[in-house]
């Protein structure tokens, strides 16, 4: 089965000048820890996002299906001018997918489903992910995370191969939940040698540059890195260091020497990150002159 094409909105600078590179780059995770903003505010900050200076950075809204019911009831009170683009976060397991695209489906004045996203078994077997594709709309891209461990680059390639996007966590609660240089290095080796393959990325990357967590000295990747080693990785650059690099501004000069084909190109493999925060990317690119 060929991949799914990529659904990111690769347009050219538009009247906000947001540069290809970073066009709707980061959905909104604004519900999901480390975030703790309520349903009304994460819809009030997201729709106003929508509506500012840095719209054209901002991509989907993520939403648990276990609070589908909740986020209708707000959208109904704010009745948005437009449906909002969703990303559904299956959180109910498999088999309650259907129920949930149905609800979604039954308010499309309010919902636009672009995306479901969704963890994969241990073991990410060919009979599984038969059963996203038959529940998910073919319109509607699926993203499935196999865990990290032995043999989780096969279940990435499986995912790729069966016509879905694959996502890497890339940080969470706990250090367990960051993965090393090495590990994000050999995730980009295998989407990228995959013709057609596209590729989201979540958790920790609300920051550009790679940087160390003063309270538990974790360092956190930076989408900037990432955004920098993808572009590496399609011309046979060092990956890796482009991964560990702290230097912020050796980073945005490489990113901004990218050609618009070259920056697309990056784009339609890395499609999307999600950030708790929308001001801190914005605040990042802003302060390295890339916006």
């Amino acid at each position: 089965m060929s991949p799914v094409s990529s659904a990111v909105e690769l347009t050219p600078p538009g009247p906000r000048g947001i540069p290809p590179l970073f066009a709707r780059l980061v959905d909104d995770s604004a519900l999901f820890p480390p975030g703790t903003a309520t349903m009304p505010d994460a819809l009030r900050n997201y729709l106003a996002g929508r509506e500012g200076d840095h719209a054209g950075l901002l991509g989907v809204f993520l939403c648990q299906a276990s609070r589908l019911p909740e986020l209708i009831t707000e959208l109904i009170k704010i009745k948005p001018k437009q449906p909002l683009p969703l990303s559904l976060i299956i959180d109910t397991g498999l088999g309650g997918v259907p129920k949930a695209i149905s609800i979604v489906e039954s308010r499309s004045e309010l919902l636009s489903l672009r995306m479901v996203e969704m963890p994969a078994p241990s073991d990410v077997d060919e009979v599984w992910l038969e059963r996203v594709s038959e529940f998910v709309p073919e319109d509607v891209i699926r993203v499935v995370e196999p865990r990290r461990g032995v043999g989780w680059l096969d279940g990435v390639r499986r995912v790729i191969e069966h016509g879905s996007w694959p996502k890497i966590r890339c940080g969470g609660q706990s250090s367990e939940n960051f993965p090393s240089v090495d590990e994000v290095a050999d995730f980009l080796a295998v989407v990228s040698g995959a013709p057609g393959a596209s590729f989201k990325a979540t958790n920790s990357l609300h920051r550009a540059v790679r940087h160390e967590d003063p309270e538990n000295g974790i360092a956190h990747h930076g989408f900037l890195n990432l955004l920098v080693a993808v572009g590496r990785s399609l011309s046979g650059g060092d990956v890796r260091g482009a991964l560990a690099a702290t230097d912020a501004d050796a980073l945005a000069a490489e990113a901004r020497s990218l050609s618009e084909p070259a920056a697309k190109a990056v784009r339609a493999l890395f499609a999307s990150y999600a950030s708790a925060s929308f001001d801190e990317p914005v605040a990042d690119l802003e302060a390295l002159e890339l916006l």
